[in-house]
């Protein structure tokens, strides 16, 4: 079965994203939009403080008319994050997002954080292994073209 480790593997991108609690939203959100990326794990030296999402933003601070330029990451972050082990099946990382109904998920081993999968990234594991056997099953039906 498919893990966390092995999907992190096939990421591209270069590491974890961290943003320090006393970062400005704004900071934050330009961080997020440079990196193309809709979370950043909130973290001060080692250690995991919260996560701040897209989510964030919006609702906590966007639709309560907060100054984004004023705000600190630490008012509006969600402290309380699930992190999950590298030896978690895809469908057990899938069924924790859904039941939880977050989007992203920090992996963190013995060594500390080693990456953040998100529900695009499942997704996009998902399509392509669908893809794949979609093209065995044709191959085997009417043959190698």
């Amino acid at each position: 079965m498919t893990t966390a480790r092995d999907l992190l593997a096939q990421k591209k991108s270069g590491g974890v994203i961290t943003v320090a609690p006393d970062s400005t939203v704004k900071e934050a959100a330009l961080l997020m939009h440079d990196r193309r990326i809709g979370a950043l794990v909130v973290a001060e030296g080692e250690s995991l403080r919260g996560i701040f999402t897209e989510r964030d933003v919006l609702w906590r601070v966007v639709a309560q008319g907060l100054d984004a330029a004023a705000t600190l990451v630490r008012e509006v972050m969600t402290a309380e994050v699930i992190v999950v082990k590298p030896e978690r099946t895809l469908d057990e990382i899938e069924a924790i997002l859904k039941h939880h109904r977050i989007r992203h998920l920090p992996v963190a081993g013995e060594r500390g954080l080693l990456g953040m999968l998100s529900i695009g990234d499942l997704n996009a594991y998902r399509a392509d292994s669908d893809r794949q056997t979609v093209e065995y099953l044709t191959e085997y039906i009417y043959g190698r073209a």
